[in-house]
């Protein structure tokens, strides 16, 4: 079933934490409603900023929003003016004091999202498929992510019947929770129609325990590396150290 469900919930808890932090109690529905509301707002008015995540967290009066981004100074503005302006807009849709954090991605080839939006811009720019998937590849081994698998899907070509590619590069454990991998879709409007594609990238494992608090969060996907500091176990000492292979040899006699 690793296969099959999305990476991002299945490590929540483990390695990743939430990207919505309150309580809602009886107005749960209500709230999740407003959050929604609030991404698709913001993924659409921030559509040239490259935002990776926008993390929301409510107290009774305030609602904070986090968003991590590889272009921080769009949505800034001139002196503040732009993020100001946003401000005012999602008072609106909250009826709530907002307060904005801005956190800038610094290697955005490490982000699933980034990367398959970009894919996806350049899909609906005309640019061949194969050509866009090889550079992202490329792009983002080199900047030293473990593994990264790339799937795209729909009527490639303008070919008559849709179907699905998928390339690889380096290794993207599903199984295995302890492995940081960042997923994320992105849709291309073209021509021929809708072509989807989906982007795994594996950043390292983590070992240890991770604070999942959505601070530390983002500034986890402001650095976009995998932790591979220590914590974790050492094999070898838990099987009993290193074994002389050679003592199991069978000597010959001496004649």
């Amino acid at each position: 079933m690793g296969q099959k469900v999305n990476p991002i919930s299945n490590r929540l808890g483990i390695i990743r934490g939430w990207d919505s932090n309150w309580y809602g109690g009886k107005k749960y529905g209500d709230t999740l409603l407003e959050d929604s509301k609030i991404r698709k707002y913001m993924n659409a008015r921030l559509a040239k900023a490259s935002v990776s995540r926008i993390i929301i967290e409510r107290t009774l009066k305030l609602v904070t929003i986090t968003v991590c981004t590889s272009r921080p100074g769009i949505i800034i503005g001139k002196g503040g003016q732009e993020v100001d302006k946003l401000k005012e807009e999602l008072k609106k849709i909250t009826d709530k004091e907002v307060q904005i954090n801005i956190f800038e991605v610094k290697r955005p080839e490490l982000d699933a999202v980034i990367v398959a939006t970009n894919i996806a811009r350049q899909l609906e720019g005309k640019i061949a498929y194969r050509r866009a998937v090889k550079m992202a590849i490329a792009s983002t081994m080199r900047m030293g992510a473990e593994g990264i698998k790339i799937q795209i899907s729909g009527r490639l070509n303008g070919a008559e019947m849709a179907r699905s590619e998928m390339y690889k590069e380096g290794r993207t454990p599903l199984h295995t929770f302890r492995a940081d991998i960042d997923y994320a879709l992105a849709e291309a409007l073209t021509k021929v129609g809708l072509l989807g594609v989906k982007v795994w990238i594996c950043r390292g494992e983590v070992y240890g325990k991770r604070d999942l608090a959505p601070s530390f969060a983002a500034q986890k996907d402001s650095g976009r590396r995998g932790d591979n500091a220590g914590g974790g176990r050492d094999r070898d000492r838990d099987r009993g150290g290193d074994r002389d292979r050679g003592d199991r040899r069978r000597k010959k006699p001496n004649r």
